[in-house]
């Protein structure tokens, strides 16, 4: 199942081809394309099928092609909406690859075998692997992170037997577990979590597969790469509002795996990291030198984020952890990430033309404003203080400013 971002029809035909090159055969696989988009060029276009739904570089497939006319609910209404057909029913598994991900060939032979022998298994999730990284700092930073939740949090989490979350894309699920759980809901921008926490409290078990890699694009432009990490980390805080409720009274599972779900899934990873780390290093310390007679210890200022940025380090050891950006703003709004390409750049295709930005256009305001407040703290400390704050202090802006003028990404 493709859920449709924001590429033209050339490279979704190369994307309907990764799928329809899966080796499974062709009777028993449905490739449907969920198209969203309400461009009319890319509404009417033919999508590189045939009227039997062929892909017509020769290789039969059962493609079909399901287009709304209209947004509700963004990608869980898509999703949703896909589910709703007589075909699915026919089958019992179903496998989710965002528009910039290809699939292996042989995927399938390597997950759905899983949940074949374990028939207490829901979810198979594969590892992203980035074929873009090197772009630019803001890519090899990307990597770093989603490296280290890949290993730190999914890979963990299956080896030991506890909930870990869906990421939304190159996984597996099998249908009899979401439909028990009540299958796609929209009320957060973050329906892969809300499916995933309802079927793990349910008693399904997922399993992370670390050595099945499908290759995906991270956003290279900054506003597309805030817009993304503003959905990841708002998401499952507007979720676990609505949630905290519906896991106390849950039935299904022991308590230790709600306080488990609640504490350190929700409360712990998805709000108090993200609070924290924003305002304690970003507006309490610098404003601190302002305030002599208040003395933050060493442990905050340096052994947590110096031990913190060698952790994040271990998944990715080659590349540099810059500060992240989780400025704020509308928790229920979706906006796609916008991607450039890269992921579809073969022989098949040509490379896409790269679009070209002002520098105003590049200019990202909040960050700017944020970069210059630190500035403003760190040159008094060098001036007035008595600390050495003004050292962190000046790498940090130094590192706002640069993403305010957009020279971290392409």
């Amino acid at each position: 199942m493709f859920s449709h971002m924001s590429f033209t029809i050339k490279y979704l035909n190369y994307l309907i081809g990764a799928a329809c090159r899966l080796m499974w055969p062709s009777d028993r696989l449905i490739v449907q394309v969920l198209d969203d988009s309400t461009d009319p060029d890319i509404m009417g276009a033919s999508w590189g099928t045939d009227k039997q739904g062929v892909w017509k570089m020769g290789i039969k497939r059962h493609i079909k092609y399901e287009r709304r006319d209209n947004r509700n609910g963004y990608k869980a209404g898509a999703l949703k909406h896909g589910m709703r057909h007589s075909y699915v029913k026919q089958c019992k598994y179903l496998v989710i690859f965002d528009a910039d991900f290809q699939p292996e060939p042989d995927y399938l032979q390597r997950t759905i075998p899983f949940l074949i022998h374990n028939p207490e298994l829901a979810l198979v999730q594969a590892r992203w692997k980035f074929v873009n990284a090197n772009t630019c700092l803001l890519t090899r930073m990307q990597e770093m992170s989603l490296n280290y939740h890949f290993m730190a949090e999914q890979q963990s989490g299956s080896t030991r037997h506890a909930f870990f979350g869906f990421n939304g894309t190159a996984g597996v699920w099998r249908i009899a577990a979401m439909e028990e759980a009540g299958g796609w809901k929209d009320r957060t921008t973050v329906e892969d979590t809300d499916l995933a926490v309802r079927v793990g409290l349910l008693g399904w078990k997922f399993v992370f597969i670390n050595d099945v890699e499908v290759k995906s694009e991270l956003p290279s432009q900054f506003k597309a790469f805030r817009f993304q990490q503003h959905r990841w980390s708002c998401g499952p805080a507007n979720l676990f509002r609505k949630m905290t409720m519906e896991i106390i009274h849950n039935q299904r599972v022991k308590i230790w795996k709600k306080f488990y779900v609640i504490y350190s899934f929700f409360f712990l990873r998805k709000i108090i990291i993200h609070f924290f780390t924003f305002f304690f290093y970003c507006v309490i310390l610098p404003r601190s030198v302002f305030l002599p007679e208040v003395k933050i210890p060493n442990w905050a200022t340096i052994y947590v984020p110096s031990i913190a940025t060698l952790l994040s380090a271990i998944a990715t050891p080659r590349l540099i952890i810059l500060p992240r950006d989780f400025l704020g703003g509308r928790v229920n709004e979706w906006v796609v990430t916008e991607k450039l390409g890269d992921c579809v750049t073969t022989e098949l295709l040509p490379q896409s033309r790269k679009p070209r930005y002002g520098f105003l256009e590049r200019v990202n305001l909040k960050e700017m404003v944020m970069g210059t407040y630190i500035l403003c703290c760190a040159c008094y400390d060098l001036f007035f203080g008595n600390t050495f704050l003004y050292l962190y202090l000046l790498m940090q802006a130094a590192a706002f400013l640069i993403s305010g003028v957009g020279f971290v990404g392409t």
